[in-house]
């Protein structure tokens, strides 16, 4: 679960909620200690806040339109090879100024908070208000896996 890749990132793998929930509080402690560094150009804040970004986006609307239906659909099936193997890093959206959103930089503590606060609405199964606007409608089960896996692609950026 913490082994470095090929680019010094870690490999990480939550099945569950619980197991992301309690690596934001190993991130938190390792921030409070002084021992946080991250590989990128995000801080651990910005990330932190960005995966929570993408779980409220369900919830409150999404920050672009949907894709057409044709990339929808090339997408939608790329959804299950993220599924089986993750989600690959370096993804950006076209014309986009950062290449996505939710990247705004905020304390750690305040971003782990945010983050609890977006993935108990994931815990509870509140359903979601909007579909996603690159795969479309998602059951319950792939909304709470893509996040997890969301979550384990920029979180394995944060080195401690």
């Amino acid at each position: 679960m913490n082994e470095p890749d090929s680019a010094g990132r870690r490999t990480l793998h939550f099945a569950t909620i619980e197991e992301l929930l309690d690596e934001i509080d190993r991130i938190v402690e390792a921030d409070q200690a002084g021992r946080i560094r991250t590989l990128g150009s995000w801080t651990p804040g910005q990330i932190l806040g960005h995966v929570a970004a993408w779980i409220e986006y369900g919830y409150a609307g999404y920050p672009m339109k949907p894709v057409p239906w044709f990339v929808r659909f090339l997408l939608r099936r790329q959804l299950k090879k993220y599924m089986k193997q993750g989600m690959p890093s370096g993804v950006r959206i076209p014309r986009v100024a950062e290449g996505t959103y939710g990247t705004e930089d905020m304390p750690v503590e305040q971003a782990a908070e945010r983050l609890r606060l977006a993935l108990g609405r994931l815990q509870r199964r509140e359903p979601a208000k909007f579909d996603s606007p690159a795969f479309g409608r998602m059951s319950d089960d792939d909304r709470v896996r893509l996040n997890l896996m969301h979550a384990e692609l920029h979180l394995s950026f944060l080195q401690f």
